[in-house]
C-alpha cells in the first residue's frame, strides 16, 4: 500500500505522524520507532513490543499453560529468595 502525505516540522524539529498513518502501522503514544537515513531520506519503522510480538510474531516454540505456570512460579520463588537474602 502506497501512501504519501506532506507534513511540517514544528518547534524543536518535531513532526506529528498523521492519524491515518499511525492507525495503519499500529503506532500509539509511547510506541518506539527506529529512525534511519537511507539515500538521503528519513525512514521511520515501528519497533514491535513484546506483547505485539507474542500475539503477532513468528512462533518458534510451543509451550503449554502448565509449563508456563511452573516457570513463572520458579522465577517468582528465585526473585523472592534473592530479595530475602539482601535484607
Amino acid at each position: 500500500m502506497g501512501l504519501t502525505m506532506e507534513i511540517r516540522v514544528g518547534k524543536k524539529r518535531t513532526i506529528v505522524i498523521p492519524k491515518a498513518v499511525a492507525e495503519i502501522l499500529g503506532i500509539d503514544e509511547g510506541s518506539k520507532l527506529r529512525l534511519s537515513i537511507v539515500d538521503g531520506k528519513i525512514v521511520l519503522e515501528p519497533i514491535p513490543d513484546a506483547i505485539y510480538l507474542s500475539i503477532h510474531g513468528e512462533k518458534i516454540a510451543r509451550t503449554t499453560l502448565e509449563e508456563l505456570e511452573v516457570e513463572s512460579i520458579e522465577q517468582q520463588e528465585r526473585y523472592i529468595d534473592k530479595k530475602s537474602n539482601t535484607h
